[in-house]
């Protein structure tokens, strides 16, 4: 299952974020597969894209980050599966 992370970083303090993941990495746990990210241009937000089936392992994962972070996690599907699902309804 693919996810949408969106990661809020607390008083805009993007330095401190990526000197902590320079120092420890991403720091997630076997089964979690990072698949992209985007940061918006403030630096205040990171955009990514997660797969894992255990949706605990990104709770441990975000319990790593969560002094720097506020966390939204969306389960996300392709528009093309989502049409195609929808397809015998419409």
């Amino acid at each position: 299952m693919q996810f949408m992370v969106i990661e809020r970083f607390r008083n805009q303090d993007g330095k401190a974020i990526y000197r902590r993941l320079r120092e420890l990495g991403r720091m997630m746990p076997d089964g979690i597969t990072f698949v992209s990210s985007w940061i918006s241009a403030d630096l205040g937000r990171c955009f990514q894209i997660m797969a894992c089936d255990d949706v605990t392992l990104l709770q441990r994962w975000v319990t790593s980050w969560s002094d720097l972070i506020d966390f939204e996690i969306v389960p996300v599907a392709p528009g093309k599966d989502t049409a195609a699902a929808l397809d015998d309804l419409l």
